[in-house]
Parts: structure tokens; sequence; C-alpha cells
């Protein structure tokens, strides 16, 4: 179990080699994934956004900046992420799983998310290592949150430039600190 939270925020794409092997994932990595999607949609009713997730994405928009929301998993997941949010008219973009070849910690994620918005320079606010390598990997610097059940010193180790203990702080923070 502790080996399947560890990967959680990798793209599913990348999940079942890294968990098992790359023959495991050849000879039946579509069919892991599709049980998966099965048993996720039928839960994914119970999924709440964390605490000042909403209003994080406000404060960013009230800064002037764009927000595009960059995530490995699927398109019908992200929709009902959208829905949960109410965010589909106060994100500029959104990018997901559907939309590259490679999810996280390749970087296309993170450049998709930029050719949404016609390029940098930008700033990723992510809460596992899966998303510090993504964004290195694509040049992006990012500021983490400890909601990805990663400690401070494994997102620092992975690029985070910093690391808040919950969005709520995060947003305290951005309250008095200018962004650009």
């Amino acid at each position: 179990m502790w080996r399947i939270h560890r990967a959680i925020g990798m793209g599913g794409d990348q999940m079942i080699a890294a968990l098992l092997s790359d023959e495991v994932e050849e000879r039946g990595g579509d069919d892991v994934r599709d049980t998966e999607t099965e048993q996720y949609m039928a839960l994914i009713e119970e999924v709440r956004p964390l605490e000042g997730s909403r209003e994080l994405i406000e404060d960013l928009k009230r800064s002037g900046s764009q927000v595009v929301l960059a995530s490995s998993a699927k398109p019908d997941e992200v929709d009902h992420y959208l829905d949960l949010l109410d965010a589909r008219d106060l994100a500029d973009a959104w990018t997901t799983s559907g939309d590259v070849e490679e999810t996280k910690p390749a970087p296309d994620l993170v450049n998709s998310a930029l050719e949404k918005i016609g390029g940098g320079p930008a700033v990723m606010i992510g809460d596992s290592v899966y998303d510090c390598e993504a964004a290195g990997n694509a040049g992006v610097e990012t500021i983490a949150v400890l909601t990805g059940g990663f400690s401070d010193s494994e997102l620092l180790k992975a690029g985070a430039r910093i690391v808040f203990a919950s969005i709520v702080e995060l947003r305290e923070r951005l309250s008095w600190t200018p962004l650009g």
C-alpha cells in the first residue's frame, strides 16, 4: 500500500511500470488502468477539494496571473474536478492526460499548460515530487504544498523552490507577497 501511495501524482501511463515492472505494463497495463478507472469512478463523488483551493485560484486571478490547471488525471475526471471547484469560468485553461504523450514526471503536461496561455514565465503549484520533477523538466519553478503525502525535504530535493504546509498557508503568504 505504501508503494502505491508514494506513486500518487505520477501519471497512470508511468505508474504500472514503476510499481510492478515494464513487463507487467506491456502485458496488461491497459487492463489495470481500465479497472482502476472503473473503481475510481465509483468513488469519485467522495472527492472533496482541499481547503482554500478555489480561493487560491481567485487570489491568483486577482493578482493578474493566468491560471492553468494541469492534471495527469483523465479528461472525465478533470471535468468532475472543474465542476467541483466551479472553476470552468475562473481558470484560463486546463490540460489533462488526454492532451499529452506522457504524464508526470515527464514535462508534457507543464508544456501543454504553457502552450495554452501562449508561453511563460510560469510557476507551478504542486504537491508531489512528480509535480516538481515535471515542472523542472519543463524549466518551470515549483511552489509545493504538503497535501500530497510527500515531506518537505522530498519536495525540496525534487526541485520545489519553497514548501508550505497547506494551501491556506500559501494563500496567507501570497496575500502580502507581490507576484511576478
